[in-house]
């Protein structure tokens, strides 16, 4: 299969670049996060406790989820907004340590691949765990302040100084988590898009495609 993984902390510009891969090489793309959001989205419209993994865990696996660049539809309801939401947000990190939803998730990624022979991928463990033989890996990283301006003006929610606050709690959340933590892939190739346009950035990622 053709896979292209892309890692990365938030607001690293892992979806941008990722989606202007993928229209560049005429590829399918998938936001593997946005698995994880429509997870925490169906826990809260159920009213779930965060404490209650096993429940969490059965809407994963039940989860009837279609999700494409444009929207995301979570067991018949549009949440494309609702995922990108603060409330999610807060869960997310909590869902995402969940070894058997994670589980789950990666059983859905890699189905999606296959039945596409490929695709560019984003998330946080794609290279590392979900495609460990992607035909290319690469872990995009940007400074601190650069990755929260970024994410300010995505979500239009929130300072700049609260949404810092909370990349560096899902920063540490993320690499510290015991399933599949965020890391960079042994052969992933770091790019730091702090200083780069898009174009830049895509055009160098092509540039490294074997």
């Amino acid at each position: 299969m053709r896979v292209i993984a892309i890692d990365g902390p938030a607001g690293s510009g892992k979806s941008t670049v990722a989606k202007a891969l993928a229209a560049r090489l005429n590829l399918d793309y998938l936001d593997t996060g946005a698995m994880y959001r429509a997870v925490a989205f169906a826990a809260i419209q159920k009213q779930i406790n965060p404490s209650e993994i096993e429940e969490i865990t059965e809407i994963a696996k039940s989860l009837d989820l279609e999700l494409t660049e444009e929207s995301c539809v979570v067991n018949g309801i549009d949440a494309t907004t609702e995922i990108r939401g603060s409330e999610v947000t807060l869960l997310v990190s909590q869902v995402a340590t969940m070894p058997e939803v994670r589980i789950e998730m990666v059983k859905r990624q890699r189905a999606w691949a296959k039945t596409r022979n490929g695709g560019v991928m984003e998330g946080r463990d794609i290279g590392s765990v979900v495609f460990p033989d992607a035909m290319l890996k690469i872990y995009l990283t940007a400074s601190e302040e650069v990755r929260a301006a970024r994410r300010a003006a995505e979500v239009k929610e929130g300072d700049v100084a609260t949404i810092a606050a909370d990349i560096e709690r899902r920063d540490a959340v993320d690499t510290q988590r015991t399933a599949s933590p965020l890391v960079e892939a042994e052969d992933a190739i770091v790019v730091d898009t702090s200083a780069m346009t898009l174009q830049q950035v895509v055009d160098h990622v092509i540039g490294l495609i074997p």
